[in-house]
């Protein structure tokens, strides 16, 4: 449960005003009206390994926030769909995009090494680029019918290798359809300069990159900002950037950086129950996470296969899961709380998590809230994984 309401020290950030601060960022103090667009650009991307917890996240945020809002940017290629942050898939805009890609290609190019270790050793990563580039500009495809093409040009070759080595070298964005939350299961790729009308920038420098983190997720270390983005080594990156901070103190006195002008709320700034999708950028942008889950909670969100649950947040910190179930034309919201509730919360939460199902499941005729016993950690959950987006 959230931690007590203890006043910080002087010249230190509390836990609880640390996650002020994140929820200030966040847009979790209150929804706000703003344009999907802008909230986009304003949280440096969304985390969008699955197609509909963006569409949540920004409910979670936004004041009348329709699904349309969303899809149309999609449509209209302001948004796109691609490989981004520790080499998973992220919802940025195209802008963002275009100025934020290069600077992740070094974490990329690792992502792949990680993986494939000596496999790659066989690779002209330059010349499969090259090939997939080619037969991407053709039409858009799927990575199965790449590696087709891949095994075709280089025959008994490691083609899940060699798609795996072109999806983290070249800058691909996945084609949209009208399915309901945008994206199907199995995309198709497009080439980004050809489907975006404009050149990937060339910066690799990630100072800008930086920045645009601890707006969206300071105050914060530059372990922290790794964790995000999956690049190493930004210690450095953050002592160039110094002068243009400012510097704060957690409670165990650990140096935290901030840009001067961002928001860091009183610690006692009521925070309203909100219900965050699974994958959602606040619980993995964070080497230290404990600004908005507990410890003892992580192995209860974060499953094996890297799966982070959907979660709720009661006074800014993670209380519990959710999940939808839906029958012929009844749509059930079952809330699992990690421990007893407080009535009024309970309330909080009954309306909260209605608008939600009925936000979700909008072609349910009935729909339904109910929380149910908290179950024990799932076997062999994830407590910390070393790569990818275990929470």
């Amino acid at each position: 449960m959230p931690p007590s309401k203890k006043k910080s020290s002087a010249g230190a950030l509390s836990l609880r005003a640390l996650n002020r601060a994140t929820l200030a960022r966040q847009m979790l103090l209150a929804r706000e009206r703003a344009t999907a667009l802008d909230t986009i650009e304003r949280l440096a991307g969304m985390q969008a390994q699955l197609a509909r917890p963006p569409f949540i996240g920004l409910w979670s945020r936004l004041e009348g926030f329709l699904r349309e809002q969303l899809t149309v940017l999609v449509e209209r290629r302001e948004v796109v769909r691609v490989t981004m942050m520790r080499g998973t898939l992220h919802l940025m805009t195209a802008r963002d995009y275009v100025g934020m890609r290069a600077a992740m290609q070094p974490m990329l190019s690792d992502a792949m090494r990680s993986i494939l270790r000596d496999r790659t050793d066989a690779f002209d990563i330059e010349g499969l680029v090259a090939e997939a580039r080619r037969y991407f500009e053709q039409e858009p495809r799927t990575f199965e019918e790449l590696r087709d093409h891949l095994l075709a040009l280089h025959p008994g070759g490691d083609e899940r290798g060699m798609g795996y080595a072109v999806r983290m070298h070249l800058p691909l964005v996945q084609v949209p359809t009208s399915t309901a939350w945008g994206y199907p299961g199995t995309a198709d790729f497009a080439v980004a300069e050809a489907w975006l009308g404009q050149p990937i920038g060339k910066d690799e420098r990630p100072h800008a990159l930086v920045l645009r983190y601890l707006a969206a997720f300071g105050p914060a270390t530059a372990a922290d900002a790794q964790a995000w983005s999956g690049l190493k080594g930004l210690k450095g990156v953050f002592e160039e950037l110094r002068p243009k901070l400012c510097t704060l103190q957690d409670e165990r006195g650990r140096e935290l950086f901030d840009l001067p002008d961002a928001p860091r709320p009183p610690e006692d700034t009521p925070a309203p129950a909100r219900f965050i999708p699974e994958f959602d950028n606040l619980l993995l942008s964070h080497a230290d996470r404990t600004r908005v889950v507990a410890e003892e909670h992580r192995p209860r969100i974060a499953l094996a296969n890297l799966r982070i649950l959907p979660t709720f947040l009661v006074d800014g910190f993670v209380a519990g899961t959710w999940k939808i179930e839906r029958k012929r034309s009844s749509a059930t919201l079952l809330v699992e709380p990690f421990g007893a509730l407080p009535k009024g919360t309970r309330e909080e939460l009954a309306r909260e998590g209605e608008a939600l199902v009925r936000f979700v499941e909008e072609d349910a005729s009935a729909f339904e809230v109910r929380f149910v016993k908290a179950e024990r950690a799932p076997a062999g959950a994830a407590k910390r994984p070393k790569r990818g987006d275990g929470a």
